[in-house]
């Protein structure tokens, strides 16, 4: 799944934000770049006031760090960038620096499609600073949009209740590349087809679609329209009925339908896009079953997300298929995930790891150090809890005690009867990539099968219950003590 080489076919190297170039400028500038540091990208707040969140972008990260490279051209521009005093901005020698530059670092990832809560790591960077620099920006912009857009479509899975869910997006998606992405995500997530054919050629997945008023309006004549349609597309005959109006439509649809029968074909669908979609599902449910048409589905459109969809399936609505656009590639109503990508630890060469901690005046600001994996615990196949452990303190104990990051009279014991299995796995190793890359089908059902392993108060998309997610005692500990040295020390600097 070359998605990156095949849309843009040039070097993506410069697709980052400006200060971490100058960053790396002032390293290279210090002597620091034999320095390695240890980076963890998370987030504090699940989107849509949900329980849970879906890893997702991890293929396309993994891509654009083997692709890295800067070209001629990336260098004659950054060559020709100014200060403020019409100096160069960027040194000669640092940018024969970065001709050179590879991504030499390490790796670890959790898979895609594996369900993740905030402060939990679900990517980690390990290696020499610059490369670890020059990743912050790429990393979260790829991880930060497929996460919400594979959570938004996990939920509109989860309300269509196994119903199959089209991408029908592109229209509406951000910019051209939005809309690849956002289909790569949206299948992750669930969805069974996309409308983006230039995403079905990249990426494999199906493409389906139905036709436009414009087709009924170019015609003029409803009926006459519907069967030009199906005499061209006699397998693929999915009918839009809402163009003059909803029922007259689906009357229209069962005589092509009939029509189609007759001559070896299959009306697949007649589509509702406007009006009183759970009454008029209903009623045309039972016009194509009195018609003998059951297996015509019904597919409902017009600026759905879960909620509707959930509240469609509460009255009863009889479409079977859902074709969801805006809210999903949008990630409405959230404009984003809240990704971050924090220094937990440094050393200098031939030296030790050294703990780093951000310090802020919110407490949910203030960041997690070390080398952060997941520990996951399941009772039978239930998933109970999560743990955030840091590798630099060592193994935890064999029972392990969690307590809430932004809360400390939450706590929770890990029982002899639950088990626990780690979740970032290496992804990269001297900027190799060594992660075993599966095919988004296998993907999307990876998304099924451990969303179904929470239990269902984590799923419900009202109060959803607060999954336990905590870090290991020690690391807890650990944090605490940095955090009070880091305000001793900015206390005492004030006080000077």
């Amino acid at each position: 799944m070359a998605l990156l080489q095949s849309l843009y076919g040039t070097s993506l190297a410069l697709l980052t934000d400006l200060y971490q170039l100058t960053m790396a400028a002032a390293a290279f500038d210090s002597g620091l770049t034999g320095r390695e540091a240890a980076f963890t990208l998370s987030f504090r707040k699940h989107p849509f006031e949900g329980g849970y969140t879906v890893a997702a972008g991890l293929d396309t990260a993994l891509e654009y760090i083997e692709l890295f490279r800067f070209s001629e051209e990336d260098l004659a521009y950054l060559a020709g960038l100014r200060d403020d005093l019409g100096a160069p901005l960027l040194k000669p020698g640092f940018l024969e620096f970065l001709r050179d530059l590879r991504l030499d670092v390490d790796v670890d990832a959790v898979p895609e499609g594996t369900p993740v809560f905030p402060y939990e790591p679900l990517v980690r960077v390990r290696g020499p600073i610059v490369p670890c620099m020059l990743l912050e920006t790429p990393l979260l912009a790829i991880v930060n949009f497929q996460t919400l857009v594979a959570t938004k479509a996990a939920r509109i899975c989860q309300a269509a209740q196994g119903e199959p869910v089209l991408e029908f997006g592109l229209r509406r998606a951000q910019g051209v590349d939005g809309s690849i992405t956002a289909a790569r995500a949206a299948y992750v997530g669930g969805c069974a087809a996309t409308s983006n054919v230039l995403a079905g050629r990249l990426l494999g997945i199906p493409a389906r679609g139905t036709h436009a008023h414009s087709w009924v309006m170019l015609i003029g004549d409803e009926l006459e329209a519907f069967k030009a349609y199906a005499r061209s597309m006699p397998g693929n005959c999915t009918l839009l009925v809402d163009t003059f109006d909803s029922l007259a439509g689906v009357r229209h649809a069962i005589e092509v339908g009939l029509w189609l029968r007759e001559h070896g074909g299959r009306l697949a669908g007649v589509r509702l896009d406007s009006g009183d979609l759970a009454w008029l599902s209903q009623e045309a449910r039972r016009m194509l079953d009195a018609a003998g048409l059951r297996d015509t589905a019904i597919v409902a459109t017009n600026e759905l997300d879960e909620r509707i969809i959930e509240s469609l399936k509460d009255q009863d609505a009889k479409a079977n298929v859902w074709g969801v656009g805006t809210r999903l590639v949008t990630g409405a109503p959230d404009a984003a995930l809240g990704g971050v990508y924090k220094l937990g630890a440094v050393r200098s060469p031939g030296g030790a790891w050294e703990h780093r901690v951000k310090v802020s005046e919110q407490t949910a600001k203030a960041s997690i150090p070390g080398w952060l994996q997941v520990r996951r615990f399941q009772r039978g196949d239930e998933v109970v809890a999560d743990m955030i452990w840091d590798e630099l303190l060592g193994a935890p104990p064999e029972r392990p005690l969690i307590v809430d990051p932004l809360d400390l009279t939450r706590r929770r014991e890990v029982l002899p009867q639950e088990s626990g299995v780690d979740l970032l796995v290496p992804a990269v190793r001297s900027g190799r990539v060594v992660a075993e890359r599966p095919p988004l089908d296998a993907i999307r059902q990876r998304t099924g099968a451990e969303l179904a392993r929470f239990h269902p108060g984590v799923r419900r998309f009202v109060n959803p219950h607060r999954f336990p997610v905590g870090l290991e005692r020690g690391l807890f500990d650990a944090r605490t003590r940095l955090i009070l040295e880091a305000r001793g020390l900015a206390e005492d600097a004030g006080a000077s």
